[in-house]
């Protein structure tokens, strides 16, 4: 039997055990989770550098590794999401609707778990503790398979975290890491029918698409962000400056930093030369339209390739555009759905753009950069979907429930 079926099985039987569980019981394991990170994160660094190490001499470039490194306090900020999680409400069992039928039938409508999940995703190693803590809490076992830049911190996070848990009431099963970084443990999950109730892939454009078009099991899909920033005539430079700035240099490597700048013509007029200025002394790479290049000579041209890049990295697309309508073009024909802003003074064009704009998050004079579960107070997420059906956005714990009618009677039957 292959490890992928082995331990989807293992998921599954303590699918049972956790469905007895109560909010206290849960909670009591995450934080036994969250505490063993602390205390053991010297030896979870030292895994980490042997990730680290290797991808240097893969030649994985900066910002791909800075989404895998760990330190103490990106340890810490992992630890802290789980404590997060034991904060929030239990969904599991939360009375949704509750209603009589004529016949006497008492239907009640409850939150329970998806079952076992499957978490797909690449480099990124805290999103390992993300997983856990979201499923747990929410009674559902998961089968993680990250990617092989992260073998050796996935190996000894889930080490440490199962160690935790037993000494709790969560069964080590219900928390399954999948070794094998062949592809072909991947496309052995997504035909997994039957053992795992529903796949998240997380992770670039190639590994989302690759799932969606290749699983059997229902898929939530997480999108590439490809996210836009419009300044509006209206907006304030300072602000601009500010919001800018923060959303591609903060964090270019995840996925709801800014890729593409869209500027209103009068305001690129006044200030594009000195954004683009700051831009350039944070080592950033703008390609740009013929306006942009005509006021920024050192930008590079963009083509359409480029606009519809992901690129993680320290590179923006800059585009001048005449007026909202043209900036809401470019975002309808670029766009992933993921997190879209405008900096606008003019309530009239901000209210506009968010009713117009067709993504999962949507910004007035705000960073992209909130878009994730921690920022918006979730604890965490299980991934950011930009589909629309069961989920859309940051995926917190309700997310990750489904319903169940409970009908009682007295003997009725139908005529």
């Amino acid at each position: 039997m292959s490890e992928v079926r082995q331990k989807a099985q293992l998921a599954g039987k303590a699918c049972s055990a956790l469905s007895g569980l109560t909010t206290a019981q849960k909670n009591e394991a995450l934080l036994a989770a969250a505490n063993a990170l602390v205390v053991n994160n010297e030896a979870i660094i030292a895994a980490n550098q042997e990730d680290l190490d290797r991808g240097r001499s893969n030649g994985t470039n900066e910002s791909l590794l800075d989404r895998l490194a760990l330190n103490e306090q990106r340890i810490q900020g992992i630890a802290e999401g789980l404590r997060q999680i034991v904060s929030l409400p239990d969904p599991i069992g939360e009375l949704l609707e509750t209603f009589e039928r004529p016949n006497g039938l008492h239907i009640v409508k409850r939150r329970v778990p998806l079952g076992v999940i499957g978490m797909i995703y690449e480099a990124r190693p805290n999103v390992t503790v993300d997983a856990i803590g979201l499923c747990l809490k929410t009674g559902n076992a998961v089968v993680l398979r990250g990617g092989s830049a992260a073998i050796a911190s996935n190996r000894k996070i889930v080490e440490i975290i199962h160690e935790a848990l037993d000494s709790t009431s969560i069964p080590r099963d219900a928390v399954q890491l999948i070794e094998d970084s062949n592809r072909s443990s991947v496309d052995e999950m997504l035909k997994l029918n039957g053992l795992l109730d529903v796949v998240i892939p997380r992770g670039g454009s190639s590994l989302i698409q690759n799932v969606v078009n290749n699983a059997t099991v229902p898929v939530i899909e997480t999108g590439a962000g490809i996210c836009h920033t419009y300044l509006d005539a209206t907006a304030d430079a300072v602000m601009a400056t500010d919001i800018t700035l923060n959303a591609k240099v903060q964090r270019p490597s995840v996925c709801n930093s800014m890729e593409t700048m869209l500027v209103h013509q009068d305001f690129a007029a006044a200030h594009l030369s000195a954004l683009a200025q700051r831009f350039s002394e944070a080592n950033v790479e703008l390609r740009g339209c013929e306006q942009t290049r005509a006021l920024v000579d050192w930008a590079k041209p963009a083509t359409d390739e480029d606009y519809a890049t992901e690129y993680n990295d320290y590179i923006l697309n800059v585009k001048i555009v005449k007026d909202l309508d043209e900036a809401l073009a470019h975002i309808a024909r670029f766009s992933t759905k993921h997190s879209e802003c405008i900096v606008t003074e003019d309530l009239h064009h901000a209210e506009r753009f968010l009713q117009e704009v067709d993504a999962a998050a949507v910004y007035h004079n705000a960073s992209t950069r909130f878009t994730d579960g921690f920022e918006f107070g979730f604890g965490a997420e299980i991934g950011i979907s930009t589909q629309k059906l069961h989920a859309r956005g940051p995926m917190g714990l309700p997310a990750l429930t489904s319903t169940k009618y409970i009908i009682h009677g007295n003997g009725q039957i139908r005529g």
